[in-house]
């Protein structure tokens, strides 16, 4: 399963919101027998990434984005894995 695009209007930010999404996801994941969760973040996305590793996600892989635009600006994309086998 690969989560996409999550996000929080800024002005609800910090009030539990897209951990609830995101713990969400992972159950809904659970329940139809995935075996992992899988998402990309941008390096500027710092609230996010705390996000995914505070909940058990863990780095998979880290690459500059490979366009021209992402070696120019040395884009860096994070991947995260959250593992669901053997998991409640």
């Amino acid at each position: 399963l690969a989560l996409k695009r999550m996000s929080v209007r800024k002005g609800y930010r910090g009030s539990g919101v897209a951990t609830a999404l995101a713990r969400t996801a992972l159950a809904f994941a659970r329940q139809a027998g995935y075996r992992a969760v899988v998402l990309n973040t941008l390096m500027v996305q710092h609230e996010a990434r705390a996000l995914y590793e505070r909940l058990g996600f863990r780095r998979h892989n880290h690459y500059v984005l490979p366009t021209f635009y992402g070696r120019l600006t040395n884009c860096t994309i994070t991947t995260y894995r959250y593992d669901l086998a053997g998991t409640p």
